[in-house]
């Protein structure tokens, strides 16, 4: 997998939940046996609609932050490993009006398609 394979995985993923919460859009991403893992929660989906029905009770629990996020206090790494099929992103986020970023971890493990096999979603906050 390529650097821009990896860029394009990521940028569908953030698209698909943090921007447009739409848990089947998200589930689709990943391969049919695919597991998505928060694991400062606790918390695992296995496959595709396991995905889809956590998203949607996790996007009914909690709202969309209203506030805008400041691009130019926040920010993304994107690493690649030395696994050809795993990379992970740092991604830090600061919303306009606070001085307060929170700090995410993906780690993604995509297969020849471009389907996430694995991703491990390190997120402080409620699940």
């Amino acid at each position: 997998m390529s650097s821009a394979d990896a860029h394009r995985v990521f940028e569908r993923y953030l698209v698909a939940g943090a921007m447009s919460r739409d848990p089947d859009a998200v589930a689709a991403l990943f391969a049919e046996d695919g597991v998505l893992e928060w694991p400062l929660h606790r918390t695992r989906f296995a496959g595709r609609d396991e995905i889809r029905h956590g998203l949607r009770g996790y996007y009914a629990r909690h709202t969309a932050p209203t506030a805008s996020v400041d691009p130019d206090r926040s920010g993304c790494v994107l690493h690649r490993t030395t696994e050809r099929d795993t990379f992970l992103v740092e991604i830090d986020t600061v919303f306009a009006g606070s001085d307060d970023a929170t700090a995410l971890v993906w780690i993604f493990r995509i297969d020849g398609d471009e389907q996430i096999v694995r991703l491990r979603d390190y997120f402080a906050g409620e699940a």
